[in-house]
This record gives C-alpha cells, sequence and structure tokens, in this order.
C-alpha cells in the first residue's frame, strides 16, 4: 500500500526523534483499509519509547490483526515539541500504519496502565478531534474503549470513554468486534444501540449507562445500573488456557531504543504471594502458568522474528514459575549458541536465583535487586511479604560470595500501621546487608560496597486488602524520607549506602485517582486545559496546577486520601467482579493489623474466590 506521512519533511526534520512518528517498524501489519470493515487504533497514552514497551499492546495488535475484517494500527502520545506543531498546525493526531487521523478509525482503544497518563488520554482525543466527554460523540467519531490495570476503577475516567474492558483482552474481544459490525450494518442511530447492547458482554462496562448517587458525607450510597438488561455486576474477564492463548511470533520492532529494547517471553500470568498492598498480584489471579515445551518454541520463533540481542521473562515472580531451571537451563545453552542475552527479572533472591543470574550476568558489572518493601519484620508481616531478615541477609551473602558487591533495594513509606522505627529499620536492613559483604576476607571482595536504598510512598489501590487505608499529606511523607536519609547517615557503613526517594504530591495524586469516582473528571480537565501532560514525568510536574484544579472545582483531595474507609462502606469500584471476593480483602485487612501472615497459594488455599476460574494454581495437582 502507499503511505504519505502525515508529517512533512520540514516538520519531521525541526522535532525531537522524528521516527516516534513515522512507523514502518519491523513486523508491523499493513493492510488495505478498503477491504476491512473495522479499523481499530491501539494507544498507549505516553511517549512512543514506553507504549512500545508494553506486552498487552503487542498481544492485541496480533489478535486483532488475525481477523481478515479487522486492521489494528498504533498511536502514541506525541511529545511536547510535536503536540505544539500539530496545534499551531491544525495537524490531526494519526496513527503509525496508514498516518490516516484518528476520525478514520471504528475504534480508539486506549490502554490505562498508571494513573498519571489521565491528562494525556485527554490530549490524545483532543489533537484527534475526538469530542472529550463521551456524551457529546456521535456516529461520526471513534468507539472509545479504554483497557488494562487502571480499568479496576475506571470511575475518575468515566465521562471520557464509552467503553471499559475489564480484564485480559484476548476472551471477548472478537464477540464485541462481531457485534459492532452487525449495529453498524443495521444503520439508523446504532452508536446508542451498540453501546447499549455491549453492556451484556461479559466484562463490557459502559458508563453511561449507570448513575452513581452520594450520601451527604460524600461517600457512594448506589450505583445504579439503566435497566435489566444491563448487568448491575461486571465480570473481569481471564484467558485459563495461557499456553494456547494468542502470544506474537512476530513483535514489532523499533527502529529507535525503547524502554525495553527486547524479546519478552510471557511465562505465567498472576502471583501465588498474596502482598497486601500488591493490585496486580489480587487482581490477574489465579495463577497461570505456560506450558515449558510452548516457551522454549516460543523464544526460538520470536528470536528469529526479530533480530533482538537480549530476551527477557515476563512474570511477577518468576521465581514461581514451576518449571523455571529446565527452561532457563534451555536459554542459556541457546543464547550463549547465538550470543544473545538473556533478563530474568522478579526473582527471589536464593541459592538456584544466584547460581542462574552468574550464568546470565556478567556479574562485576550488574547489580542485585531485592524488594523488602518495609525495613522491620513486623511491618513485613503487616504487608504479607513472606521474606524474613534471615532470608535477605543469607541471599546477599551468598551474592557477595558469588562475586556481586552492588545491591538495590527497595522499599515503601507510609505503610499501614508503620512507626518510626519501622523507617529507621530500613537503614539498619541496608547496614547489616554491607556488614555481610565486610566480612568476607578481602582477597574475595571486588572493591567499595554500593547498596542503593529506594522509598516509594505507598498508594492504596482497588481490590488490595490495604484499599481501606488512609494516606498522609505530601509533608509528613516528606518527613518520613527524611528520617530514613538521617538514619542512613548515622549507619556505620553510610559511605556504602546511597538512599533515593520518591516525589510526595505525585503520590497523593496517585492515590486520589486510584480511589476516586466520577466527581474527578472535571478536575483531570481542568488541570489538562492549564497545561497538564506528562504527568509521570518529573520535569513536567506542577503540583500548584492540579492544587488549582481541585479548589476550582469544589472537590476536596483530602475526602479521597486522608481517610480510612469503613469496613461497610460502598466503593466506586464495587460493581466489578475481580474473582477475589470483598470479604476476602477483609478478612486481610483485619489479618494486617494483628499482624498474621497468610500462606502463599501453593502452601495453603486462603479461599480469595479465585476457585471460581475452574484452574490455575487452585487445582493443581488435581487429576
Amino acid at each position: 500500500m502507499e503511505r504519505k506521512l502525515a508529517l512533512s519533511d520540514e516538520i519531521l526534520l525541526s522535532i525531537e526523534k522524528p521516527a516516534r512518528y513515522i512507523g514502518n517498524e519491523i513486523n508491523a501489519v499493513y493492510k488495505d483499509k478498503d477491504s476491512v470493515d473495522i479499523r481499530f487504533a491501539m494507544c498507549f497514552p505516553d511517549v512512543y519509547e514506553i507504549g512500545m514497551s508494553h506486552l498487552g499492546i503487542q498481544i492485541l495488535y496480533e489478535l486483532f490483526n488475525r481477523r481478515e475484517d479487522t486492521w489494528c494500527e498504533r498511536v502514541y502520545a506525541p511529545w511536547f515539541d510535536l503536540d505544539k506543531v500539530m496545534r499551531e498546525k491544525d495537524i490531526p493526531l494519526f496513527a503509525l500504519e496508514s498516518q490516516d487521523p484518528l476520525t478514520a478509525f471504528d475504534f480508539l482503544g486506549i490502554t490505562l496502565q498508571y494513573e498519571l497518563c489521565y491528562t494525556n488520554i485527554l490530549q490524545v482525543l483532543d489533537l484527534g478531534r475526538i469530542p472529550l466527554m463521551a456524551a457529546d460523540r456521535d456516529e461520526s467519531h471513534p468507539i472509545v474503549i479504554g483497557g488494562g490495570p487502571c480499568t479496576y476503577n475506571p470511575e475518575p475516567i468515566a465521562d471520557f470513554f464509552d467503553l471499559f474492558y475489564i480484564g485480559e483482552g484476548e476472551v471477548v474481544y472478537d464477540r464485541l468486534l462481531d457485534l459492532y459490525k452487525e449495529c453498524k450494518k443495521a444503520g439508523g442511530a446504532w452508536r446508542k444501540a451498540f453501546l447499549r447492547r455491549a453492556a451484556s458482554v461479559p466484562g463490557i462496562y459502559v458508563p453511561s449507562l449507570y448513575t452513581p448517587a452520594y450520601h451527604e458525607d460524600g461517600t457512594l450510597a448506589s450505583f445504579t445500573p439503566a435497566g435489566d438488561d444491563v448487568p448491575a455486576v461486571v465480570e473481569k474477564q481471564i484467558v485459563m488456557d495461557m499456553t494456547n492463548a494468542v502470544y506474537p511470533d512476530k513483535p514489532l520492532v523499533p527502529y529507535i531504543k525503547v524502554t525495553q529494547d527486547r524479546v519478552v517471553l510471557e511465562i505465567q500470568r498472576g502471583c501465588i504471594r498474596g502482598c497486601r498492598f500488591c493490585q496486580a498480584g489480587m487482581i490477574y489471579r489465579p495463577t497461570r502458568e505456560k506450558d515449558v515445551e510452548k516457551l522454549k518454541a516460543q523464544a526460538d520463533i520470536m528470536l528469529r522474528g526479530t533480530g533482538h540481542e537480549e530476551i527477557s521473562l515476563s512474570s511477577l515472580s518468576s521465581s514461581d514459575y514451576t518449571h523455571l531451571n529446565e527452561l532457563v537451563s534451555y536459554l542459556i545453552e541457546e543464547c550463549s549458541r547465538r550470543h544473545i542475552n538473556i533478563s530474568l527479572p522478579s526473582l527471589r533472591i536464593d541459592a538456584f536465583s544466584l547460581d542462574v543470574m552468574s550464568k546470565v550476568q556478567d556479574v562485576k558489572k550488574s547489580s542485585l535487586t531485592f524488594a523488602p518493601e518495609a525495613g522491620s519484620q513486623r511491618l513485613r508481616d503487616v504487608i504479607n511479604k513472606g521474606l524474613t531478615e534471615e532470608i535477605i541477609l543469607k541471599g546477599a551473602a551468598e551474592a557477595f560470595a558469588g562475586g556481586w558487591n552492588k545491591v538495590k533495594l527497595y522499599f515503601m513509606l507510609g505503610l499501614p500501621t508503620e512507626q518510626e522505627e519501622d523507617r529507621k529499620a530500613i537503614a539498619h536492613l541496608a547496614n547489616e546487608i554491607a556488614v555481610q559483604y565486610y566480612e568476607l576476607p578481602k582477597e574475595q571482595r571486588f572493591g567499595k560496597c554500593q547498596i542503593t536504598v529506594s522509598t516509594s510512598f505507598f498508594v492504596p489501590k482497588p481490590f488490595t486488602p490495604f484499599q481501606w487505608a488512609s494516606m498522609h499529606q505530601p509533608e509528613d511523607y516528606i518527613g518520613m524520607a527524611r528520617t530514613v536519609n538521617n538514619e542512613v547517615r548515622a549507619m556505620r557503613n553510610a559511605k556504602s549506602i546511597k538512599y533515593n526517594w520518591h516525589e510526595a504530591e505525585v503520590t497523593v495524586l496517585e492515590g486520589v485517582m486510584a480511589r476516586g469516582d466520577r466527581r474527578l473528571a472535571p478536575v483531570i480537565l481542568k488541570a489538562y486545559r492549564d497545561g497538564a501532560m506528562f504527568e509521570a514525568w518529573s520535569e513536567f510536574w506542577d503540583w500548584g496546577r492540579w492544587l488549582r484544579a481541585f479548589d476550582e472545582c469544589g472537590v476536596d483531595r483530602d475526602f479521597y486520601t486522608m481517610r480510612e474507609r469503613g469496613d461497610d462502606e460502598l466503593f466506586p469500584w464495587d460493581f466489578i467482579h475481580a474473582g477475589v471476593t470483598k470479604q476476602f480483602l477483609l478478612r486481610e485487612w483485619k489479618r494486617a493489623h494483628e499482624p498474621v501472615v497468610t500462606k502463599n497459594c501453593r502452601e495453603q488455599c486462603s479461599g480469595c474466590g479465585a476457585r471460581m476460574y475452574g484452574g490455575g494454581v487452585c487445582f493443581e495437582g488435581q487429576a
């Protein structure tokens, strides 16, 4: 097919990284637009380099383009330089493959990965000449659909979307697209008819068909569907047969360096661990593994189909994959033969993992990552981390003996029940890890030990046991970080420890959006109109802009962050059934305060509700 670029050479030469906008990458799909019934623009509302690293979009790109009647293309949020040019020269936002404007498409699918991308959603709609409010769209506009982890509370952005897909995209998209074709063929006011009928497709949420009502104190009183044909509960969709699920044999290969420039091998979904702060560990239950022989074959096909020089395993907890030993042994043999690097994230630091990593990494250059999450054992029990100080120190000692001298440690501050001693314990644990290094004989050490401690501030997320928790004010978070910093500096091995911490105001905004409701849409719109974009990029962050938006819209941000929720409060996301029950989450919230550790899924079933899906870890070992 002939392609005419949407941007002139003059514009492309005037902006940073023009390759973000020209498409034509290796393995990109091109179809005759006149021979397809459905055109789907898949959007990641952030810069190209981040969006191209997202596995979910690669999977859906493959899924849609396998359909003869559908052509799926991609669009990303234009960086500030091109955004300015497009507004000045009145150039509409376009998809990469055809370079056609977004108004030429039937669907605009937006991946909702992170709450701080919400203003970029409005940027994409605005530049794409699609009305920002769903209520203002008609038959001439694409159906705007959201998917991804933030759809587990879609309410703050509900007014901007026609539909949300709750769960994993491989399950009911075919049914939804077939329904779209049927409704559009019928003509007339087909858009309204399609949205009404789409609400009865499992996993599809149509916000315009539900009405929230609030108590005088601001909490949610009711959430009412617009008729008997609109379900009161939307069921999460989940792929149970991971081995035969759609997966790209020839993933897209970018022309410029992106965040994760490698072949990604998804080995399983879900996590058995049950950390009480972790949303992914709850919403992706039950844990489902891919067959190891299938993974070996996929690795081979993808490496040949891309030319990448690195392969990475994708999983929430790779160490828990049953056949990890066999898979890694195979990859080491294959990759060393082909001179390909292996990346093994999400490993627990034990003897097996260290042995594997020493085979695939240059030990002297690489650093090991531990995520204790909390400094004290008491607080690790509160969050159900299942990691003792003994395990951490033993792992560090084995790593140092194996030749490593760089360690990264990740913690959270502001966790439920956290006290000053727990914060100081972060510095003490880092110091104890350094002690493990300096106890080695001098001839076994590799220079000075380097320990990097990073803290983020805890954000309560929907569908976690901590969804009832309160947060803190920005100045309180800074005080917590200062406590850790002062304690680190007082340690005997302070020169070996470097401490970094996250921005506090960003945490508060994320917390507001994570558990917010529809009353936040005007705030997001106001902040966007005032210039808020790429809020996850610290150099463009402006807390004052958001404070003005909250004030002008009459919305109290403290209502969403500063109060602990009551046991029986109705949450804005309670209409979604994600497998894990609210009773289980509440039970875990209570156990956190005792604190009592809940065993992982392989040790003992905790009755979370995920057995309803009839497979995965819940039924391992059963005939």
